[in-house]
Parts: structure tokens; sequence; C-alpha cells
């Protein structure tokens, strides 16, 4: 048995040295890999992000007349699609009395 363990780490000594020279260079490569995707990654989550709070801003329910703040129901008009993004472009929308109506 302890020929076998003896044989065993011999021959991983022997890769081990036969790879060292290809390991430097590996995992120089795979570090800077996994640094670039970790980048990647978080950049497209922001990105991500923004665009759906840039979607998000553009719900007009929170300004509109019909808007009742009520959580059974929020819009009496088109209950829904109020607070959703199918109320873009709503076409009952109208301001509040003390909101300044946006100019298209």
């Amino acid at each position: 048995m302890d020929f076998l363990f003896i044989l065993l780490f011999r021959t991983l000594h022997q890769l081990v040295l036969w790879l060292q020279p290809f390991l430097v260079p590996l995992c120089f490569i795979c570090a800077w890999t996994i640094v670039a995707m970790s980048l990647w990654t978080l950049w497209s989550a922001v990105r991500e992000g923004l665009d759906r709070a840039r979607a998000m801003h553009r719900i007009p329910c929170s300004n509109c007349k019909y808007f009742t703040q009520n959580y059974y129901l929020k819009c009496p008009v088109h209950p829904t699609d109020a607070l959703s993004e199918a109320a873009i472009g709503c076409a009952d929308f109208e301001a509040t009395q003390w909101e300044m109506p946006t100019v298209k």
C-alpha cells in the first residue's frame, strides 16, 4: 500500500514539474479572465437596473387625477394596468391640479 502512495506522489511530482512553466501564464490568464467577467457582469447589472428605473419613471399613474392610492383599487379607469408598464401612454391620463402638464 505504501508503494502505491509513493508511486502516486512521484507521478504527481513529475507532472507538476512538467506543467510548472505553463502554470504561471495559465493562472495569469485565468485570473484576469475572472476579473474581466466580474466587471462585465457588474456593468451589465448596473445598466439593466438603470434601464428598468427609466422605464418605471415613465409610468404616469402616481400623478394622474384618477389614481386613488388605494391598495385594492389603484385606478378605477384601468385597474389591471395601474402602476405597470402597460400604463405608459395611458389615453385616459389627466394630470392632477397641482402638477404642471408636460408638453410633447
